[in-house]
């Protein structure tokens, strides 16, 4: 199963555009209800080829867990694949693929979802595993069981992942320091000790107060039509009571600016290429929609690709760099971070490379944006959406990402148009809003461990 790396920070794409639909076209508008226990349904027609992909989207994930029980949101998506009163250990995956399906799931601090891949006459067969694990599960106190033989895979997916990884320890605890007291500064696999002290009935109670068709989003996109959808979903979903008739409160909070600047640095012998980084605190498309829109257009420009402006001075014109970015995830619910990162080329101090990478940003800053390259952004990122609807599975991810945190098939929908109506005016403003000289940031630098040592004696000897 696939966790977020580091939290969901690898798998939430920087400046990744909201939608993949176009407003224009009507068949691409999802049909909606709810089941009488509160499940909500998104179906997603598309007729080209007998295939379905079928998602369980649940409102919980790491931002959700209590004190001191960091990486049961991940660890939960573990113990969901192994064993439920009608299905033997591991048989869940053998069932899907024996039937020439694809499955997954991933976690992320916002939610936790799952999917099967399958030819349109496997729907209903998907459909009943996962009412099965949605009421059925085994969570016992047996060693080799499902929870405790999972909790202790899921350390090990941490030593490797994460302590194994000089990159993403820096990224940890670049958050950490961003985020203080918020649930996002804990990596969603989260702390080895708090993983390892996790006990079945933690499990219990996790699953009892979450797994529930009152905080579950189904989505199916393919060969269906809704009212197909609709019998088998009352068939199979709608024959579970909910949990309990109380909504469970979100670990959602807001995110308190940051005091001071900082910098934070992390060596290792493992690192071969020195990367420099910029953390801000943004927005997201749930805080401030508007606000987000105008950012993700900026950001495209300054450093969203080979055409951005960092790119092209830094890379080709300077030749300083061997790669540079900018871009923010802000797709997550709560306030999402803006970063800027470059890595430098052969024998370039991280000194200079940010002293050229702020240069490019501060007359950004100064003299602003033409509206010839914003409109080129603007449109790049709403026919790249539009394109990527051809994407079945894409479609349903973008539709339960969406929703899970709580935005609306119409957010969706009409992203292209709205993506469309950022002005330069807009994007600037927002730019400014995010990187002006009166904000804070993290800075992190990520080196070799033989160039720490230099930078300590350099400091030493001064």
């Amino acid at each position: 199963m696939k966790a977020f790396l580091a939290g969901g920070l690898a798998a939430a794409s920087l400046g990744a555009g909201l939608a993949f639909a176009d407003t224009s076209e009507a068949e691409w508008t999802p049909t909606t209800f709810e089941l009488e226990n509160g499940m909500d349904v998104v179906v997603l027609p598309d007729n080209r080829a007998p295939v379905v992909t079928h998602m369980v989207w649940y409102k919980v994930g790491a931002v959700d867990e209590d004190e001191g029980k960091s990486g049961i949101a991940h660890l939960f998506e573990h113990v969901m694949f192994k064993e439920t009163d009608d299905i033997g250990p591991d048989e869940f995956t053998t069932i899907v693929q024996r039937n020439g399906g694809q499955l997954n799931a991933f976690t992320s601090w916002d939610y936790t979802a799952y999917y099967e891949r399958v030819a349109k006459g496997q729907l209903e067969r998907m459909m009943e595993l996962e009412a099965e694990r949605m009421t059925d599960l085994i969570i016992n106190d047996d060693p080799e069981g499902p929870f405790i033989s999972e909790r202790d895979v899921v350390k090990e997916e941490r030593r490797q992942r994460i302590d194994n990884n000089p990159g993403v320890i820096l990224q940890e605890q670049v958050m950490t320091a961003l985020y203080q007291d918020h649930p996002y500064n804990i990596t969603v696999i989260g702390k080895m000790e708090e993983v390892g002290a996790l006990t079945p009935q933690d499990g219990l109670d996790f699953y009892n107060k979450w797994y529930t068709p009152s905080e579950a989003i189904l989505i199916v996109a393919g060969d269906v039509t809704p009212e197909e959808v609709r019998t088998l979903a009352e068939r199979t979903y709608g024959q579970i009571e909910s949990t309990s008739d109380e909504i469970p409160q979100r670990g959602w909070q807001d995110v308190q600016p940051l005091a001071e600047t900082q910098l934070i640095t992390h060596s290792d012998p493992k690192v071969r290429q020195p990367e420099w980084e910029r953390w801000y605190l943004s927005t997201s498309f749930t805080q401030d929609r508007d606000f987000a829109y105008a950012l993700n257009v900026a950001l495209d420009v300054l450093g969203g690709g080979r055409t951005s402006r960092l790119y092209q001075a830094l890379v080709e014109d300077q030749k300083i760099a061997n790669n540079a970015s900018a871009g923010a995830w802000l797709s997550l619910h709560d306030t999402a971070p803006a970063v800027l990162s470059a890595s430098p080329s052969d024998g370039v101090s991280l000194d200079a490379l940010e002293e050229a990478y702020m240069a490019v940003v501060n007359d950004v800053l100064a003299n602003g944006f033409t509206d010839e390259e914003v409109e080129r952004s603007r449109n790049s990122l709403a026919a790249s959406a539009i394109y990527q609807r051809d994407s079945q599975a894409g479609m349903a991810n973008l539709y339960g990402r969406t929703l899970a945190v709580g935005g609306t098939v119409e957010d969706v929908m009409n992203y292209p148009d709205d993506i469309r109506r950022v002005t330069a005016d807009d994007a600037i403003a927002a730019l400014r809003r995010v990187l002006g000289e009166d904000k804070n940031y993290i800075e992190a630098h990520l080196l070799p461990e033989e160039e720490e040592q230099t930078a300590e004696e350099s400091q030493t000897d001064e």
